[in-house]
């Protein structure tokens, strides 16, 4: 396959696969740690009118949602990617951190965790997924 086909291919499957797994975790988050009492998470609205009553544990799964969403969209472009596995890696990385900065200002939440996910979530779980889906894929065309 050409390289540059691959590489967008690595990018696409990437972002979409990565977001399988964040809207997949976020959507089971609400039957393992229901939201508050009152709390209608079932739309943006709702969120941001109830976001005062959540406590820290229901901001769990919304960091994991983010981390290993990241990670695994990180890890699969590393595998895919002709070449640059990294730079596809940490690009994912990126675009799901302006993802979370958008989410930032579309949904407040406490600045605490605001830190905590843009600073934890997205470039260092790139860079972890990265290096995974290298070493993988050195491991499978060895």
């Amino acid at each position: 396959m050409n390289p540059i086909l691959r590489n967008i291919l690595a990018v696409i499957l990437g972002l979409v696969l990565g977001s399988v797994v964040n809207m997949s975790l976020i959507m089971l988050s609400g039957s393992i740690m229901p939201p508050p009492e009152g709390a209608d998470a079932t739309t943006m609205e709702g969120l941001i009118e109830s976001m005062h009553k959540f406590q820290p544990k229901h901001f769990i799964f919304p960091f994991l949602a983010h981390a290993l969403g990241t990670l695994v969209g990180a890890c699969v472009a590393a595998m895919i990617a002709a070449t640059h596995k990294m730079k596809f890696a940490m690009a994912i990385g990126v675009l799901f951190l302006i993802g979370g900065i958008v989410n930032v200002f579309l949904l407040p939440s406490p600045t605490w965790f605001s830190i905590v996910d843009l600073v934890g979530a997205y470039i260092p779980m790139a860079f972890i997924g990265g290096k995974i889906g290298k070493k993988l894929f050195s491991k499978k065309n060895s």
